[in-house]
């Protein structure tokens, strides 16, 4: 790695060194090479091009393919020094005419435009009269029809290397599996030498699935005991759900606000503005919110509806502590699920090898929710990627799932299905195993099968979960159209008593939930409750300081960021310049104010008068304060100054 390329890391982001393939992701790009870049989310990805961008002669530029968020983007760069502009509809006409006259004239580092715009015959030509560095793909799975969020213009941008065959490109995403990598690379005509893999483990995330019951009490109680005071994402499959679930939080005390394509266009702004801006504050969503989404102190992630793939799983969980501070994906799942997922597939309007792929991948989805063994590793299995031993930090780790043989359950349960003719759902079949008197029951004459009334050994909750878990296994199927149960190839080896069938063992739960009473666990957190007290000081700054400039918190300065600042205690510029996450810009705007904060906290556990005026006022303790900084208040005196596409079906 260049020591221009570290100079920059430090100065500009504020970072001490590269982590994993990063180095040499951005030393291929600036030698002028492309690059498919593989990396989970909180990775770092976008380091891999900005730093290339700034290292290159001309502008680089990002295809991207929310705009909603690009504003969001450039804050954060600008945040940082860097020359950045974006260019899509929100901008008035003569706003757009300026800034494509400052890129052609080279005025920007980096400039953010959608794949729509970008492969316009006129823009095209804007980029032929402009000095280009790199193209930066981001989000490029959406160019494989195999990924979970396949965008059809995105096959357009071929004619980038076409065009421009000399400009570097470098494309990201946090996910894809390998037929999609195999789809990315040759549609963008990228060799395989250009793949960076950089794995897909988030450690920080506590991965969760329990059985659906009462799947907003459960969200409840889950809230109330880990997340009282969190910011987090709900996702929900359907609209309706997506605003009863705000209203139903809501009304228990947890702010909540929905978002879903639905919504018109200015209330589905002003509810993501809120959710980047606002701390402890909850969004219900359908799965059109969150890529791009960059708020780091997301601490929890929750499912009330099945994702439709692990790749779709994989990335909406991977929303939650992009920080790298602890945060959680939880999720409830049932046996409806999968009808209904099943049922999105076959009315997608795809074609057939393509339904066929997804149903492929909803099945994986389904073993990983039933499996047994350490969830993160099944997970990155999936991905080709491996975990030496078991994570420790799932739910089946943390409670190890027993099995019990279920090979006779199973028989009579395939048996039943058979019997029925195939064309009932499982809360049918565990009643006629029950040997259950229902008017369904008596209206089919299901008294008279041998199989009713052989199950009486087990609730139908269990059933529930047998027959959920021969679904799984292979061992049966769902039927999209009606949400029937159906045998499979491998049914029959099962009947005949070849094949012994392990199940989990699911015990009875009850959901509680219990008052909202305090911070409850915290991502951050201190031994000493003087530590903690600057903690909250320096949160408070932060989010004032955000309020005045209208940006998010977390583009001043991370959470982590601020946790280093208590543990460190810089009592000079100088030291306060070595916390990871503050750059030269951000010690020149912001150091001075953050520091105040940090002395002004020492001298209270010293005992001596408090600091008053608040931020921004004269220090009462200038001398103090001159001591501390020495001659480095000279040098740093604050100086240098949806369009979301509409809601597809869900899958």
């Amino acid at each position: 790695m260049s020591d221009r390329a570290t100079e920059i890391l430090k100065d500009t982001f504020g970072y001490a060194s590269f982590r994993g393939e990063q180095g040499a992701i951005i030393s291929r790009v600036v030698g002028g090479h492309d690059a498919l870049v593989i990396m989970p989310t909180g990775g770092g990805k976008s380091l891999c091009y900005q730093i290339p961008a700034l290292m290159r002669e001309g502008t680089g530029i990002v295809v991207s393919p929310l705009i909603a968020l690009m504003k969001d983007q450039v804050d954060a760069l600008r945040e940082l020094g860097i020359r950045a502009a974006y260019i899509n509809s929100t901008l008035g006409m003569g706003e757009a005419w300026e800034a494509e006259q400052l890129m052609t004239a080279g005025e920007f580092d980096l400039v953010y435009v959608a794949p729509e715009r970008l492969v316009t015959g006129r823009f095209l030509d804007l980029l032929s009269r402009t000095k280009l560095g790199l193209f930066a793909i981001d989000e490029a799975h959406c160019v494989s029809q195999w990924g979970h969020d396949f965008r059809p213009e995105y096959l357009q941008l071929s004619v980038l290397h076409d065009r421009f065959p000399d400009v570097p490109r470098i494309a990201l995403t946090a996910t894809a599996d390998e037929p999609t990598r195999k789809d990315i690379l040759s549609r963008l005509d990228l060799g395989e030498e250009d793949l960076f893999l950089a794995g897909f483990d988030r450690p920080n995330i506590r991965y969760r699935i329990v059985e659906r019951t009462k799947p907003r009490e459960q969200l409840l109680a889950f809230l109330q005991s880990e997340h009282p005071e969190d910011s987090g994402i709900v996702y929900c499959m359907s609209r309706k759900g997506v605003e009863e679930t705000a209203e139903f939080l809501c009304k228990n005390g947890f702010p909540a606000i929905p978002y879903h394509a639905g919504l018109e266009t200015h209330v589905r702004e002003e509810h993501q503005q809120r959710f980047l801006r606002e701390e402890h504050l909850i969004i219900t969503a359908t799965i059109a919110f969150g890529m791009g989404i960059d708020k780091p102190d997301v601490r929890f992630v929750a499912h009330l509806d099945l994702p439709k793939s692990m790749e779709a799983y994989y990335q909406e969980t991977g929303r939650a502590g992009r920080d790298g501070l602890a945060s959680q994906a939880w999720m409830t799942y049932g046996y409806n699920d999968v009808a209904r997922v099943m049922r999105f597939i076959d009315e997608s309007g795809a074609r057939e090898e393509q339904k066929r792929i997804e149903k492929e991948k909803l099945n994986a989805l389904l073993g990983y929710c039933e499996t047994t063994r350490c969830r993160r590793r099944v997970l990155l299995e999936y991905f080709g990627d491996e975990l030496e031993k078991d994570c420790g930090n799932c739910d089946t780790c943390l409670a190890p799932v027993r099995t019990w043989d279920g090979t006779e359950a199973a028989r009579k349960a395939l048996s039943c299905i058979y019997r029925t003719d195939q064309v009932f759902g499982a809360g049918h079949l565990a009643d006629v195993l029950r040997g259950m008197d229902t008017q369904k029951i008596n209206d089919f004459g299901h008294k008279r099968l041998s199989t009713y009334g052989i199950g009486r050994e087990f609730s139908k909750r269990k059933w529930s979960s047998i027959f959920r878990q021969l679904v799984a296994q292979g061992f049966a199927r769902v039927d999209a159209a009606h949400g029937s149960l159906k045998l499979t190839g491998e049914s029959k080896a099962v009947l005949q008593g070849k094949v012994e069938v392990r199940l989990r063992d699911e015990p009875e739960r009850v959901v509680k939930s219990r008052k909202k009473d305090g911070r409850g666990k915290q991502s951050v957190t201190f031994a000493d409750k003087g530590d903690e007290a600057l903690y909250e000081a320096l949160r408070q700054t932060r989010n004032d300081l955000a309020k005045e400039q209208g940006i998010p918190p977390y583009v001043i300065f991370h959470n982590s960021t601020l946790a280093e600042i208590v543990t460190v205690k810089p009592g000079s510029l100088s030291k306060f310049g070595t916390v990871s996450g503050v750059g030269r810009t951000k010690l020149q705007k912001y150091g001075k104010v953050f520091l105040e904060v940090v002395l002004a906290h020492g001298r209270k556990d010293a005992g001596e008068d408090e600091v008053t005026g608040g931020r921004g006022s004269e220090l009462k303790y200038e001398a103090a304060w001159q001591e501390s900084v020495g001659e480095e208040t000279g040098e740093y005196d604050g100086g240098d100054e949806d369009n979301y596409p509409d809601d597809m079906p869900h899958y």
